[in-house]
């Protein structure tokens, strides 16, 4: 996703600087211009905006922390669309400057008992709240747990939460991705279900990184520590180090029970027996509860039923009047009226026999002999035929084949791959995805079919060098990609017609429809060259080489050319030449011939300099006993012509 910084979304929230990037979405810190006030923005990559569940859980993670109000809750204030500018979805929360639990224990390893209850007691008491509501965070872990710079601990990101306050929750293959497998509960990998228990066993593998600074499993890919969560033990803190409290110890290996019903039944629970260890470690401790709302019992609606000294009043007011009655009836009708209004004395003395025969135990036998039999079959059905027959599937989303293969075997399962397709976000030989999903049922001995991924769809650029503009095209047309501008310049490597380069190069790895840019040699560069002969040669050097020429100079004496022009040019000009060709030059020196200058009654130096800007040899002689010498004598005489180079002998007195 491009930086966003300096935007202003939905024309309230200024964009500062980016504070944090991950597979979901960017957090930026920002300022509310409406309130003049600091907030964090949370923008969902473009790419997963297109996605209707990543939205929906964008969504439910606003629904749910909004609904929420506690001191340790990263509050939400605002959520939307941003409707100028950049499209994107924004969730806008609480700023809290300061760090991660997980940053904290990578710096200072595992804490103290004291200080780690200190740390526990809050999230504990902020996830007490979530579940008096019914909402279940599901990604409890130390990323999600933040410590502000005044020492407030919040909780933040509730993008997994589940509740009735929230509708409709992620499927359990999608949670088992999203969620940390470090800290899943064996019941969320296993059969993709979560409750507040589940939040208690995550925040309990928590509790136990805190206080011993590991992990309880490692493992090389996630598969392996689901594996382990499902099948092995959480150990005791005290077997990874010494010195943990043996009722601490206790409370946390109790709260990462494999079986969610050994556990605290909520965070309220677990967070009143940590606080009960807490005091009796140390009972001098000032106990302050960080829930700021007093819980009131809601009123009861008045009971339409009547009281149970009310029915007792009526059913002795009904026997009295119905034991009068019988008396009035016995004593007005006789013995006919008698037989008649009371029809247990109609009964025969046979009747009363074989009443009397079957007692109230062997009846009370035969009920349970018929509710047996009835629950025995209703069993036989379940395991042999019904659903009890059923596997639960194991999430195998993000694992190798032989991984998958590991974990289906044990259960009798076969894994079969239907297909393998490209995939962007999923490795090459990782699933993809399974059916059944993880947490679905397969019937004993039955397949789980996977979609494996070959890895993001990716095509090498082939050698096109050399090739002509056609065929490169035509090989080009057998990947799934783009031919962009075919584009012709001048090259003296490559000849004309034929291909030079392609943009992206040859052996780069392109997505699908990436587009392939070609460029074609149009051939070596021809000028047209003019004739420099007799001209400067200043001029011809610096003309010539803004062309792009090479030059070449060779200084030579001249009898007709005066010094510093063209003698002669090779090439000579009035011909096209290729660009970067040889061209020599030859420039004059002037004549070869110089005439003895008139240098009498000069100084020795000034005579000296004279002869020598000639390019002639000197040779003095000294006579007589002046300090300062003129020239008296000169040999060859002044005005002789001769050749550069000569001797010509002074002589100074």
């Amino acid at each position: 996703m491009s930086d966003l910084t300096g935007e202003l979304i939905d024309g309230r929230y200024q964009l500062l600087r980016q504070m944090a990037a991950g597979g979901m979405a960017t957090i930026y810190e920002a300022v509310d211009t409406r309130l003049d006030r600091k907030v964090a923005v949370k923008i969902m990559h473009p790419h997963l905006a297109q996605d209707e569940q990543f939205v929906e859980r964008f969504i439910r993670e606003a629904k749910a922390s909004a609904a929420l109000s506690h001191p340790n809750i990263v509050s939400v204030q605002d959520q939307g669309w941003n409707q100028n500018g950049t499209p994107a979805v924004f969730l806008v929360m609480e700023m809290v400057e300061g760090h991660t639990l997980r940053e904290y224990l990578n710096e200072q390893g595992s804490l103290s008992v004291a200080n780690g209850i200190k740390f526990l007691l809050p999230v504990l008491s902020a996830l007490a709240a979530a579940h008096k509501l019914g909402i279940v965070h599901r990604d409890i872990k130390p990323e999600n747990i933040l410590i502000s710079k005044e020492g407030r601990i919040k909780i933040a990101d509730f993008g997994l939460a589940k509740g009735p306050l929230l509708g409709t929750t992620m499927t359990a293959e999608s949670s088992i991705i999203l969620g940390s497998v470090s800290y899943l509960s064996p019941e969320q990998v296993q059969r993709g279900i979560a409750d507040a228990r589940s939040d208690v066993y995550s925040a309990g593998i928590t509790a136990f990184e805190i206080f011993t600074g590991e992990k309880p499993f490692a493992g090389e890919e996630p598969i392996q520590i689901a594996y382990m969560h499902v099948n092995d033990r959480v150990p005791l803190m005290s077997t990874k180090k010494s010195g943990i409290p043996a009722e601490l110890d206790q409370l946390i290996y109790r709260a990462t029970n494999s079986d969610p019903d050994a556990r605290p039944k909520d965070a309220g629970e677990f967070h009143a027996a940590l606080s009960t260890i807490s005091q009796a470690l140390d009972p001098n401790q000032k106990q302050m509860s960080l829930e700021l709302d007093i819980p009131i019992a809601p009123m009861r609606p008045a009971s339409k039923k009547p009281s149970r000294r009310e029915r007792a009043r009526a059913e002795k007011e009904k026997t009295v009047a119905l034991k009068k009655n019988r008396e009035d009836s016995n004593n007005l009708s006789g013995k006919n009226v008698a037989e008649k209004s009371d029809p247990v004395k109609r009964e025969t003395t046979a009747q009363i026999k074989k009443r009397k025969k079957v007692s109230k135990r062997v009846r009370r036998n035969r009920f349970i002999a018929a509710g047996l039999a009835i629950a025995l079959g209703i069993f036989g059905w379940y395991v042999l035929v019904g659903p009890g027959s059923k596997v639960v599937v194991p999430s195998i989303v993000g694992a190798t084949e032989k991984e998958a293969l590991n974990a289906l075997s044990p259960l009798g399962l076969t894994l079969v791959i239907s297909e393998k397709r490209f995939d962007e976000e999923v490795g090459d030989g990782q699933i993809i995805e399974s059916s059944p999903e993880g947490g679905g049922k397969v019937d004993a001995g039955g397949e789980v079919k996977a979609v494996i991924s070959k890895g993001p769809e990716r095509y090498a650029v082939p050698m096109l060098v050399g090739l002509t503009p056609e065929a490169a095209v035509n090989l080009l047309a057998k990947l799934p990609v783009k031919v962009g501008e075919l584009k012709e310049v001048f090259n003296d490597q490559t000849p004309k017609g034929f291909v030079i380069s392609s943009s992206p190069a040859q052996g780069e790895k392109v997505k699908r429809g990436s587009t392939i840019d070609i460029l074609v040699s149009k051939g070596i560069e021809t000028l047209d060259v003019a004739s420099y002969v007799g001209k400067s040669a200043d001029q011809a050097l610096n003309e010539l080489t803004d062309a792009g020429f090479n030059i070449d100079s060779v200084d030579q004496f001249s009898e007709s050319v005066l010094a510093g022009a063209v003698i002669s040019q090779v090439p000579s000009g009035g011909a096209p030449l290729p660009k970067g060709s040889k061209i020599t030059l030859t420039i004059s020196k002037g004549s070869q011939y110089v005439f003895i200058p008139n240098i009498f009654s000069l100084t020795e130096n000034k005579a000296r300099a004279a002869l020598e800007d000639l390019e002639l040899k000197v040779v003095v002689k000294k006579i007589g006993a002046k300090k300062v010498k003129a020239v008296t004598n000169i040999v060859p005489k002044v005005g002789t012509k001769v050749k550069r180079g000569s001797t010509v002998t002074i002589t100074v007195g």
